[in-house]
């Protein structure tokens, strides 16, 4: 898939420091080419601001449609999003990105092991995130191999529910127009690893 090895390409000339895009200019300096928007991939990614989701996948103004929450969690209004997307652009592919040591994925844990409070808002997160976290809570795993873990399992689970929840995207998927993949980008290597 051309999206796919855009991304691919685009995260290899980060990893090597070769990014054809580090001189980027402002909007208003090439006001002309950002008119109208033609996003090839939408990226439902972590709200992290180690992962400036553009700049590990070297890509420009108006290549990526983003949407941006901590967890990279799918709740209705990403779910909207998606489907704005893919409806106004003809986008071909979905990456949902998660990164190593995520904050969200932490906290759902530290709540889930040590009944930590949290506020209401926090729970509207954490309460997504802890079905791909309470499976793996009674393996008695270190905890760097845990949130490990429960990052991958967090990101298939956000695939399969934008997969399996909207009528937009499975058309979409069935008519062999759309892709769905899972990321895990690492934040000390600088590497995205596909995982589907």
């Amino acid at each position: 898939m051309q999206a796919k090895k855009r991304l691919i390409d685009g995260n290899q000339r980060f990893i090597d420091g070769t990014t054809v895009l580090h001189h980027q200019l402002p909007p208003h300096k090439h006001i002309k080419n950002i008119q109208d928007q033609e996003p090839f991939a939408i990226i439902l990614g972590c709200s992290d601001s180690r992962v400036p989701i553009e700049t590990i996948f070297d890509q420009n103004f108006g290549d990526l449609f983003i949407i941006r929450i901590a967890g990279n969690i799918v709740a209705p209004s990403q779910m909207g999003s998606v489907e704005f997307a893919i409806s106004k652009f003809k986008t071909v592919l979905i990456v949902i990105l998660g990164h190593s040591n995520c904050g969200a994925i932490n906290a759902t844990i530290d709540e889930c092991i040590n009944k930590t409070h949290l506020s209401s808002s926090l729970h509207s997160i954490t309460d997504r995130i802890k079905p791909s976290i309470l499976p793996l809570i009674n393996l008695d795993l270190p905890n760097h191999e845990l949130i490990n873990r429960a990052v991958k399992v967090n990101i298939i689970n956000s695939v399969k529910q934008l997969q399996s929840q909207s009528t937009v995207i499975k058309e979409s998927i069935k008519s062999n127009k759309l892709r769905i993949i899972g990321a895990n980008y690492s934040l000390t290597s600088g590497m995205v690893q596909f995982l589907t």
